[in-house]
C-alpha cells in the first residue's frame, strides 16, 4: 500500500518525515489560498537536492497550464495532482511533461463515475476525497461503500480525513484498485507541519493489519 504524505512544506519536518517513514508521495500544496500553501515558503534548492524511491507531487487546484508547467519544472516535480475541475485534455498536456498524473474527484452519494471514462486513458492515479467546503483538507470521510461502485482500471488513492485509527478498516478494503492512502489534515500539529510519530505509528499498524490479511 503506497503512502503519501500531503500538505508537506517545512524543511526540518519533512527530513525526519524521510528519515523515519520514508513516504512514497511528499505532497506540497500550490494552491494559494489553502493553509498549507508551499509556494514561497518551500525552499526550492532543499526540494532539487532530496533524493530518494519517493516522488515529489505538487497539488494544484484549477492553475494555468503555464503556472503549472513552470512550478513542476522549478521544483522538478515527479508527480502532479490536480485537485480541481481540470479536464481530460489538461491532464494530457500535463503528462506529457513526463510527470505522473493523479486526478482527484471528490465522491458523494450523487457522483457519477462515468464521469471518469474520459480521464482513464491519461491518469496514472485517481485520488477519491471528500466533497467539502475547501477543495481538501477538510477532515472529513465521504462513504467509504461508495468505492464499490468504481470498476474501471486506473488504480486509485483513498484520501480525506484519514486517521490513525482507520488503519484497520483500510485494511479490510477488498477493492482491486485500491493502491494507496493520502494523509493530510488529521496528522498534524498545525497546518503544514505534520506530526511524524503519529504517521509513522499509521504506517506501522497499516502494514501490519494488511500482512496479517494475506496471511488468512
Amino acid at each position: 500500500m503506497k503512502i503519501k504524505v500531503c500538505g508537506l512544506r517545512d524543511e526540518k519536518n519533512i527530513r525526519l518525515l524521510l528519515e523515519a517513514v520514508l513516504p512514497d508521495y511528499l505532497g506540497f500544496i500550490f494552491y494559494e489560498p489553502s493553509p498549507r500553501y508551499a509556494g514561497q515558503i518551500l525552499d526550492v534548492s532543499f526540494l532539487q537536492r532530496i533524493k530518494g524511491s519517493f516522488k515529489k507531487t505538487g497539488v494544484f487546484v484549477d492553475a494555468s497550464p503555464s503556472t503549472t508547467e513552470s512550478i513542476s519544472s522549478k521544483y522538478e516535480l515527479d508527480a502532479l495532482q490536480l485537485h480541481g475541475r481540470e479536464s481530460a485534455e489538461f491532464c494530457a498536456s500535463m503528462r506529457s511533461l513526463g510527470v505522473e498524473i493523479i486526478k482527484t474527484f471528490h465522491l458523494s452519494e450523487s457522483f457519477d463515475f462515468h464521469t471518469l471514462e474520459d480521464y482513464a486513458p491519461v491518469c496514472d492515479y485517481f485520488l477519491f476525497d471528500t466533497r467539502g467546503k475547501h477543495p481538501g483538507g477538510n477532515g472529513v470521510q465521504f462513504n467509504w461503500e461508495l468505492l464499490g461502485k468504481y470498476q474501471m482500471c486506473v488504480p486509485f488513492f483513498l484520501s480525506g480525513g484519514i486517521d490513525r485509527q482507520d488503519a484497520e478498516l483500510i485494511a479490510q478494503i477488498r477493492h482491486p484498485g485500491l493502491r494507496g492512502v493520502d494523509v493530510n489534515s488529521r496528522f498534524e500539529h498545525k497546518p503544514g507541519l505534520k506530526d511524524v510519530s503519529k504517521i509513522k505509528r499509521f504506517t506501522n499498524q497499516l502494514n501490519k493489519y494488511l500482512d496479517g490479511n494475506r496471511n488468512i
